[in-house]
Order: structure tokens, then sequence, then C-alpha cells
């Protein structure tokens, strides 16, 4: 039998890439950390984690009790839930979502869900995907407003097969210039124009993704500054201090004396979409998922 408080353990060791701070987070000794992990090897018959000065990684078989941990902590909190709507009738649903995501397309959605489903007791957390992903599939949170670029989704160590992904829209990234900028009244722009402006962003994400473009257009970008905050850095570029890249979802509302103008494709674009456990008979969670797809057909109306 293993033990669920070793793979507890063992899936905080994966999180956060060394002993001590997954003692940290679980309150415990690094001593205690290192013993259960011990243990675990033990009942195994197999090494779960290899260990060296720079931390610790997982090995083949860490990799599949930590995809065990995240399917046993996801049933107990499904478990716990229904539970709950046992003695109270009611359902508990957590929702996490990016800040603009979140802004255009998830008030709309909860209203057609409480609508639906009156008794529900609604929880909504802040958070970017790489950080509200990994809870989704721990059974944390019940389903995520997500994002990501070329790249995979950001989902954590551990499988994501658990996971379901329902694309909602695309999300194109824009320039936004000051009205009065000589390529202000451009239909759409090519990176290489901009070579020699400087920038503001808000989002670190992206600037990654400047920069990743801006190689591939032959400059490098001059960032004066990068901010958490979409409408802020439109801020800063109505006050003069650069131009910026902002997603489409976050060019209102408007500013006055700004352009946004599109970029020549092919350009950098997020692919939003809502993430949840494939699991079936979760009449609130497909009602909510349901709800954002209609708020996005909306939005491309």
């Amino acid at each position: 039998m293993i033990d669920v408080q070793r793979l507890r353990v063992l899936r905080a060791v994966a999180e956060h890439g060394s002993f001590n701070q997954a003692a940290t987070a679980l309150h415990l000794t690094p001593s205690a950390v290192s013993q259960h992990v011990a243990a675990l090897e033990r009942s195994l018959g197999a090494q779960v984690v290899a260990r060296s000065t720079r931390g610790v990684t997982l090995t083949q078989a860490g990799q599949i009790m930590v995809g065990a941990a995240e399917s046993v902590a996801a049933e107990l909190e499904h478990a716990k839930q229904q539970v709950d709507q046992l003695s109270t009738g009611r359902v508990r649903l957590t929702v996490a979502t990016f800040t603009s995501g979140g802004r255009l397309l998830l008030p709309g959605a909860l209203t057609r869900l409480m609508a639906a489903h009156p008794r529900t007791v609604l929880h909504v957390r802040e958070g970017e995907p790489e950080d509200t992903l990994p809870l989704v599939r721990q059974g944390a949170i019940d389903v995520a407003l997500a994002y990501h670029f070329d790249g995979p989704l950001p989902v954590g160590p551990g499988p994501s097969s658990s996971l379901e992904w329902t694309p909602l829209l695309e999300d194109p990234l824009h320039v936004v210039l000051p009205e009065r900028h000589r390529l202000a009244d451009s239909d759409v722009l090519d990176l290489a124009e901009l070579a020699a402006e400087p920038w503001v962003l808000g989002c670190l994400k992206t600037e990654t993704y400047l920069r990743r473009y801006a190689e591939r257009a032959g400059f490098a970008p001059e960032v004066r500054g990068t901010t958490t905050d979409y409408f802020f850095a439109r801020s800063l570029v109505a006050a003069g201090m650069g131009i910026s890249l902002i997603p489409s979802i976050a060019l209102s509302p408007e500013l006055p004396g700004l352009r946004a103008v599109p970029i020549k494709l092919p350009g950098p674009i997020r692919h939003i979409g809502v993430v949840a456990i494939n699991r079936g008979n979760r009449p609130h969670v497909t009602t909510l998922i349901q709800a954002l797809r209609e708020q996005a057909l909306q939005q491309d109306q």
C-alpha cells in the first residue's frame, strides 16, 4: 500500500525542485521530507528523485508517481465536494482566470451559470496559467481561463492527460502607438518597421515574445518599461514613453490619443481557452464552459 502522505510530499518536491523548499511549503523539516521520499522509494523498489548539488529532479518512476499523486489529490477534492453537496445542497465551484480574459469573458458566463444553477457557491481567483493550471490538475480549481502563445500549455510538472482544453478564441497582439506617430495610420505593421522604437509592455511574457519576433525581424527591441497591467502600459504610451504590444481583448476601454495597428502575419497570437479536469457528470462545469464559449462567439461577431 502506497502512503498518500508520501505522495503528497513527492508532489511538493517536484513542484519546488528541492527538499528544503518543499519542507517549507509543507511545514516540515527537510529531514522529514527526505525520510518520506526514502520510504516511498523503499516501498516501490525504485528511485523517484535524482539528487544533486543543484536540487532534485524526478526520475521516470518519480514522474509516474507524481501523476498518481495529482490524480489522488483531485479525486479526494472531488469526493469532498460531493460530500459537502450532500449536506448543504450546494455545489462549490472555484474558477480561475487571467486578468484580461476574465474581464472580457467571465462576468457574462457567470451570470448564465447562476441562472442555470442558482445554488452554486462561486469562488473566483486571479492568476496566470502557469500558477492556476497545476491547481486544476490537483482538483483545487475546477475551471481555469488560460492562454498560451506558440508553445504548450504551462501545466507544470506531471502529466497533463487529465486536463481538457476547450479553445475559445484567438487573440492577436497589436502595436499601440500615439495617434500622431508617423506609423499610426498604417493598416498593418511589420515589426521590422519598429526597430528604432522604444517599448513599454504590459506583461512579462509579452516581452519574451516581442524579443523572439523582433529577433526574427532582425533587431533587438529597446524595452524602457515593463508593467503587469495592459491599461497602465497603454497609459505610458499615451504619455510618450514609447509604443507597446497589446492583445486585442486588452484594447478596451479605449484611451484617447492612441491607435492600435495589427501586426503583419505571422505575428504573436494568444490562444485563449478554458481548462478543466476530464471527468464526467459535472453539470456546473459543463454549463460554465458552454457559457464561456458563447461569450467568446459574441466577441468574434
